[in-house]
């Protein structure tokens, strides 16, 4: 099985492993993690503001392949743009996965345009998609 997962925070292999259930083991799979260079607010997304939140993309990919490492769970990971949708859709171009996982801040508690709809997300691209919740900031 091949496993798209988005975040932007970093996970560990426990938190995959949560995710997908008791029916999937993440050593077992090939995960693809995307970071997309989410942005605190609208407002900085509106300026183009975009540094901090691709330094921060790549630290939750550089951080999230070492846990999942230590955790036993061979991946690969990239930062992705700050839509979520189209950072999806790229990764999907090189990587066809079979279940995508979406990993979101509590709602209220959302970065700008983290807000996805699993089940719309799952009707655009017509792979299953689960959520799974991060920690508040």
């Amino acid at each position: 099985m091949k496993v798209l997962v988005l975040t932007s925070e970093p996970i560990g292999a426990e938190q995959l492993r949560a995710a997908l259930g008791p029916d999937t083991d993440p050593a077992d799979t090939e995960v693809m993690v995307v970071a997309p260079a989410l942005q605190e607010s609208a407002l900085k997304f509106w300026f183009s503001d975009a540094d901090d939140a691709i330094a921060k993309a790549d630290e939750v990919r550089r951080e999230t392949l070492e846990r999942l490492s230590d955790g036993g769970v061979p991946a690969s990971a990239d930062t992705g743009e700050s839509d979520p949708m189209v950072a999806i859709e790229d990764a999907l171009r090189t990587f066809r996965a079979d279940r995508i996982v979406l990993f979101t801040h509590p709602e209220g508690d959302e970065l700008y345009r983290e807000d996805l709809d699993p089940d719309e997300v799952e009707g655009r691209l017509g792979i299953p998609v689960g959520r799974a919740a991060l920690p508040a900031r």
